[in-house]
């Protein structure tokens, strides 16, 4: 996987600014590291959809959100989607922080980086194969983001047996463990879509520090 320094370094909180050699080196150093000790995996489901105005039933939750409805506009079906680095990226993490603090805050951006690489790498795949048959994905959304409800979590995850499937199971606050993990929900429908925006595109959280 290529290492993806613009989009580690935004989690950094560089937006403007260049960042120096040393900055850059440590984000290889980083991703090298990485890219050793994780085990990245995925898995995904696909339900049929039901959507009016702001309520949506995908079969193993309902609930109520305008964004989430804005993003699955026009699909007739939806797919439950997780993926995790494993457990691997949080030892990492946890080792620098008790060594180098400075490089367990690096390490955290670029395995932030490496997640969200991973998984467009794998929707990439996912979108091939669906528009063969003739349907079209939306944007990843997931639980949390604007008005869709963090409570979906459970379901999510209970109906993709992501604890056995990828290793994925959640604290009393909804957390994911591994942290590095995702869940989302991708719209399918017959409908192109004239662009492909995702994360933070998708996402009303404007004051969101890590927004691009």
């Amino acid at each position: 996987m290529d290492i993806d320094y613009r989009e580690t370094l935004r989690y950094l909180g560089y937006k403007n600014q260049a960042a120096d050699e040393a900055v850059l080196a440590l984000v290889g150093q980083c991703w090298d590291e990485l890219e050793r000790i994780s085990s990245p995996r995925s898995f995904w489901r696909e339900y049929p959809l039901t959507a009016a105005g702001d309520e949506i039933d995908a079969c193993v939750f309902k609930t109520k959100s305008l964004a989430l409805a804005r993003n699955l506009k026009g699909c007739q079906r939806i797919l439950l989607f997780a993926a995790s680095l494993g457990a691997g990226a949080d030892l990492l993490i946890q080792r620098y922080e008790k060594l180098q603090m400075s490089k367990a805050v690096v390490m955290q951006a670029a395995a932030a980086a490496y997640l969200e690489d991973y998984c467009d790498s794998v929707n990439e795949e996912l979108r091939r194969r669906y528009e063969d048959e003739g349907w079209y994905l939306r944007p990843r959304f997931s639980p949390g983001y604007g008005d869709f409800p963090l409570e979906c979590q459970p379901a999510v995850v209970a109906a993709l047996e992501a604890g056995k499937r990828v290793g994925i199971t959640l604290t009393d606050s909804l957390l994911m463990v591994p942290s590095k993990s995702v869940t989302a929900v991708i719209g399918v429908g017959r409908t192109p879509l004239a662009c492909e925006v995702k994360g933070c595109e998708a996402c009303g959280k404007t004051d969101c520090e890590f927004r691009r």
